[in-house]
């Protein structure tokens, strides 16, 4: 570590609080800061706020590091432009910008306008985009708004061709997109009720409910399409076909993969919702459909995934259509009557066009190793637009016709650095229980392996989510200062499908926790690095994955950047959406399920004098999803655990949720302290530090 900053930690009270889990009386001293806006936790987040800013501000290379952050974030960004009636919409930042700004034009060559700026809707840019559906024709577009990071939505609509709002406003809207009926002038959505005051937090989040909202009427006027009030924990998305004949309903439950599917015919207004998948043994999404044919993805009897054909005439009759290949299947689309599927190969992307029976065309050629996105469209299209990124690729787009499988550079940021002094290598390693790993590792090119260069583990590890290669300009940062970027596939993500999923859920999550230990052990041992200077991080459930792990091996790292982190395992299903995760954790109310989660959760495994990593914890005022208490209460018990003379923080944003729609401005700043703070603490000295960062 370089020069050491003193500094006082805030005064965090305890109480005498012990519950008793199944017979394991289990204390929880802090339980007091689950009351996010009680006076006292209100001054304990202003004063650890006032002790981290200090500390930070006395990291010469702070300053240096926010301005050379915002000179490379300072380029335009694009999402793929897909077409609705006459008109091509697309998202764009012209660098800087808070929110990125929503653009029509009704051709590719045209001078695009704009339709809606959310960057107009506040000043310190905390209200974001968080959806929007077009109406079949692009006459109208329904758009939902999400204040200071909620998960909350506000939905309403606007006229393409004026730009103006007619005045239909949704509120208590969450978890839901909106399709438009073809039939009359409204769209599908999903709502909860609103909110007793008087209730707890996680109340709010049960019991959705599918509505249909006719334009120009009030949100009291939608008619009911389903609900399930036995089953408080079902939420519904509904989807219109394309050919606007039927409402296909998915049915989840938490946040396991397995739903149900059901149907309502809609050019009949009395048809009955019909259950064509009753039972969650699968994951199953729509694709699209040919009269009563529907084509589903599903990973029934294919972990790593298939293509099914149902006749809603005949439902017990399935055929397939794409059968699972070695590859895991992440997505597939019905474009030129073609299916186009997106494919992750050792967790980066390959896309392969069929027909409609399933005969594999071609393989779509992509820029190198990265990942994709887009491929939206329609079945009579014959173009099709898709992103491409890498580890030293900002993304760009492409223009794909399905009639010549060429694709053309569509937009290429312009970017200040050179991506040829990068390189970014692919390697495997053995996990603790021998399981191969996928390992992706990029740094400048040239670098020595001496055993000392600054290293950042980033995982995720949960929820059959897979980390793929994407570009980021901290991480571009964190390379220019000669430091070493590495992602691993643990188990628990979806990079090898629904097994490899399993194999991190409930009672087998150490294999996460193993597999990122392992993982920095072959970085040290292949001479990459050494604990003095290796730093781990990751958000959400990866916040966990830090946790648990420095908890576990406190001497293998010297820096540790938990954000937004699942901390306390034994009472995450009391808050908000917490209770959707229990298909993935497991839940403390389960005498075997609270035994796996209290040898591991990292709130009730940090052990007082032990000599933890220096670390940064990171959360929001206004996160709703993993509420912050979790952060607070870690952060409390951390400072008083810690032994060694590194330093424990808590950077608390606010006006800030979980993540999404975060302010251009606010993702800068945190980067930068983010950055700062390794910089420090892991003692990094370049010869270049003072002249690139003056």
């Amino acid at each position: 570590m370089s020069a050491k900053f003193t500094y006082t930690y805030p005064i965090s009270p305890t109480v005498e609080q012990v519950d008793d889990y199944h017979g394991t009386l289990v204390s929880d001293p802090y339980r007091w800061l689950e009351e996010g806006q009680s006076p006292a936790t209100q001054d304990w987040i202003t004063a650890q706020n006032q002790l981290t800013f200090d500390f930070l501000a006395q990291i010469p290379a702070r300053s240096a590091l926010t301005e050379r952050l915002t000179q490379l974030w300072n380029y335009e960004k694009y999402s793929p432009p897909f077409r609705r009636g006459s008109q091509y919409f697309y998202l764009k930042n012209d660098g800087l910008q808070n929110q990125s700004v929503l653009y029509t034009l009704p051709d590719l060559e045209a001078e695009p306008q704009v339709l809606l700026d959310p960057n107009q809707l506040s000043s310190d840019g905390t209200i974001a985009l968080s959806g929007l559906s077009l109406s079949e024709d692009g006459q109208w577009m329904a758009y939902g708004l999400s204040t200071a990071g909620s998960d909350w939505q506000v939905w309403q609509v606007k006229e393409v061709a004026t730009g103006k709002d007619i005045g239909d406003r949704l509120q208590w809207v969450k978890f839901s997109g909106a399709s438009w009926s073809h039939h009359e002038p409204g769209f599908f959505y999903s709502r909860y009720d609103e909110p007793d005051p008087n209730t707890s937090l996680a109340a709010t989040n049960y019991h959705q409910k599918l509505f249909f909202h006719r334009l120009g009427t009030p949100q009291t006027a939608d008619r009911l399409i389903y609900d399930r009030p036995d089953q408080p924990e079902w939420g519904f998305n509904g989807t219109v076909s394309e050919d606007g004949r039927y409402l296909v309903i998915s049915v989840w439950r938490g946040s396991s993969s397995q739903n149900l599917l059901f149907y309502k015919d809609l050019a009949n207004p009395d048809s009955p919702v019909v259950e064509l998948v009753s039972e969650f043994k699968a994951s199953y999404q729509f694709i699209g459909n040919a009269g009563s044919v529907f084509w589903l993805q599903t990973d029934l009897e294919a972990p790593r995934g298939r293509v099914i054909a149902i006749d809603t005439a005949q439902p017990a009759q399935r055929q397939e259509i794409i059968p699972e290949a070695a590859e895991t299947l992440e997505g597939v689309s019905l474009i030129n009557h073609q299916f186009v599927a997106a494919y992750l190969k050792d967790a980066h992307a390959q896309v392969k066009i069929f027909d409609l029976k399933g005969k594999f065309e071609r393989q779509v050629a992509l820029p190198g190793l990265g990942s994709v996105g887009g491929f939206g469209g329609r079945q009579t299209d014959t173009e099709t637009f898709y992103s491409f990124t890498s580890f030293t690729v900002p993304t760009c787009i492409y223009r794909y016709d399905m009639l010549t499988g060429k694709s053309s550079l569509f937009r290429q940021p312009q970017i200040d650095f050179d991506p040829q002094a990068y390189e970014t290598r692919q390697v495997f390693y053995r996990s603790k229980d021998g399981t191969k790993i996928p390992l992706f590792i990029t740094h400048k090119k040239g670098i020595k392996l001496e055993g000392r260069n600054p290293t950042y583990l980033y995982g995720y590890g949960g929820f059959n989510i897979s980390l793929t290669p994407s570009f980021s300009v901290s991480n571009l940062v964190w390379m220019e200062l000669g430091g070493v970027y590495a992602v691993p596939s643990l188990r628990g993500g979806g990079e090898y499908g629904e097994d490899w999923h399993q194999a991190g859920m409930k009672g087998r999550k150490q294999n996460v926790f193993d597999d990122f230990v392992s993982a920095a052990v072959w970085l040290i041992d292949q001479r990459y690095t050494c604990p003095t200077k290796l730093a781990i991080g990751g958000g959400s459930n990866g916040g966990l994955l830090v946790g648990a792990c420095m908890t576990q091996h406190p001497d293998l790292f010297a820096a540790a950047l938990p954000a937004v982190g699942v901390m306390d395992m034994l009472r995450f299903h009391q808050f908000t959406i917490g209770w959707a995760w229990v298909p993935e954790y497991g839940c403390a109310d389960d005498p075997e399920e609270f035994a796996y989660l209290y040898d591991y959760s990292p709130l009730h495994n940090l052990q007082s004098g032990m000599a933890y990593p220096a670390t940064l914890i990171t959360t929001a005022d206004h996160d709703d999803r993993v509420v912050p208490a979790h952060s607070f209460k870690f952060a409390a018990a951390l400072q008083a655990a810690q032994r060694a003379p590194r330093p424990v923080l808590i950077r608390i944003e606010t006006k800030a949720g979980h993540g999404a729609g975060k302010p251009t401005s606010k993702a800068i700043d945190e980067m930068g302290d983010r950055l700062a703070f390794l910089v420090h603490t892991l003692g990094i000295h370049f010869p270049d530090l003072n002249h690139r960062y003056s």
